[in-house]
């Protein structure tokens, strides 16, 4: 199998691939070079010929930071490594020993410019020692740039969360081998800086998560027309102005036609609005999906017009209000498959409704909820994780800040369903949409609005051809 930049890895996978290299006949130490001169590479370029602080702990990471400054030392960059305590693993200790700098102890007081963490690594799942964080912190204080080694000491790779109290921030992070869901994932994630990936040869894993990336899309063939390329209906309520961004942002998402179905005054003229019954609207079997939800309203009217849409056997995007009136029994018997965009509050309402005690971290819960609703579950957010029912997942890169204003929410519901109308199978509808929905955001100037969101997703469409 060849080796996969868009992996995510937990801490036990990671091990297991390594473990998988190793009985390849790729020895610990030529892996702790692999990763090691990777990483000195991202620090070289940092540092710009800036002297380098390495911190070391105990374990493998701490080879790979030996590595690191051996490498910086040969280019004849200004190194130092501060051991933190005795290297306790056989390659971290040979590594140390190839090692022909200086070497300090935990009580000096460095004059580097750039600090590397290389303290602890991904096994980590305890709080760091107080002497060890407050070493960190020092450090930390006394270096303009800092770099993190797989991932910075105190996080737990599998779940995002900080292992205690009073962790710095970093610049750039360095992925080792795989990326990691704490890269991903709040609260983590916003501490780590940029994140590069250094590869060491690790194999694909068919059962790995994935890294949402640029999907590859087709321009409609010669013989394409409006309903070959997917009729989508964009279920209106009580707040018809949500329906209408979210259809808005679905006519530049690839859909061939896309039709608002309800009340919508003030719709624009390439915008097609149904006034008809819904129930009536979708005995037209043209329908390749619907997206309800947005300014749909909470009332029995609301809930009624939720109901109509779900009965159909149409694939379907639930988002905003829907995901309030959501129940199981709107999906009893459902064969059609759903996505649902819940933010944070709305997806403990699906929780409570769907018998979950919303327990763990983000992706646990999303992935329980997709499991236990039969459904693709995009937990959207500062760290949008998408989940399917059959225990696929996939992660978002850290999206635009400017994405935190009312209405932005529809526009992805909108991208979403074009891609699901189109013809996406729902998990990949989810990804390309939520893929859109970021590429949108960089081509936005800032600040913006979600209407100028909106118009941008074309032109993210259009990069993927």
């Amino acid at each position: 199998m060849r080796p996969s930049p868009d992996q995510v890895l937990t801490a036990a996978q990671m091990r297991d691939a390594e473990a998988a290299l190793i009985d390849g006949g790729t020895s610990v130490d030529e892996l702790m070079q692999r990763a090691g001169r990777g990483a000195a590479e991202w620090v070289w370029r940092m540092s710009g010929g800036r002297s380098v602080t390495v911190l070391c702990g105990p374990g493998n990471n701490s080879g790979d930071g030996y590595v690191i400054a051996e490498a910086i030392r040969e280019r004849g960059g200004a190194v130092q490594v501060v051991a933190a305590s005795d290297s306790k693993t056989p390659a971290s200790r040979t590594a140390r020993a190839l090692f022909q700098g200086q070497v300090l102890g935990r009580d000096a007081v460095p004059q580097g410019e750039v600090l590397v963490d290389c303290l602890f690594g991904t096994g980590l799942t305890r709080p760091l020692e107080a002497d060890d964080l407050a070493l960190l912190n020092r450090l930390a204080a006394s270096h303009a740039r800092r770099v993190a080694v797989d991932l910075p000491s105190g996080i737990h790779a599998d779940n995002g969360m900080m292992l205690g109290n009073g962790l710095p921030d970093w610049h750039l992070t360095l992925a080792l081998g795989a990326w990691k869901p704490a890269h991903f994932l709040l609260p983590a994630a916003p501490m780590m800086g940029e994140l590069r990936l250094v590869p060491i040869g690790v194999a694909d894993l068919p059962e790995a998560a994935r890294l949402i990336t640029r999907p590859q899309l087709a321009a409609p063939g010669s013989n394409a027309h409006k309903y070959t390329r997917g009729l989508l209906g964009v279920v209106a309520g009580a707040m018809p102005g949500a329906a209408l961004l979210a259809a808005r942002a679905a006519q530049g998402a690839g859909a061939g036609y896309v039709k608002v179905l309800g009340a919508a005054e003030g719709a624009p003229p390439d915008l097609v609005v149904d006034h008809q019954p819904l129930a009536e609207v979708l005995t037209d079997n043209r329908y390749a999906a619907l997206l309800v939800g947005p300014g749909l309203g909470r009332d029995a009217v609301a809930r009624e017009r939720l109901a109509v849409a779900l009965s159909e056997p149409i694939p379907a995007v639930v988002d905003a209000d829907g995901l309030i009136l959501l129940s199981p029994r709107n999906l009893t018997e459902r064969e059609a498959p759903v996505v649902a965009t819940p933010h944070e509050g709305e997806l403990f309402a699906l929780e409570r409704a769907f018998g979950l005690d919303g327990s763990g971290c983000k992706l646990e819960r999303a992935e329980a909820l997709a499991r236990t609703a039969g459904i693709v579950v995009v937990a959207k957010g500062a760290d949008t994780v998408v989940a399917a029912p059959d225990g696929r997942v996939a992660f978002a890169r850290r999206a635009s800040s400017w994405l935190s204003t009312a209405g932005t929410g529809d526009v992805l519901g909108g991208a979403i369903a074009s891609r699901l109308a189109s013809g996406a199978e729902a998990f990949a509808a989810a990804c390309e949409g939520v893929w859109l929905h970021g590429e949108a955001a960089r081509h936005t100037p800032a600040p913006f609005t979600a209407g100028e969101l909106a118009a941008q997703v074309a032109r993210a469409y259009a990069a993927c051809l």
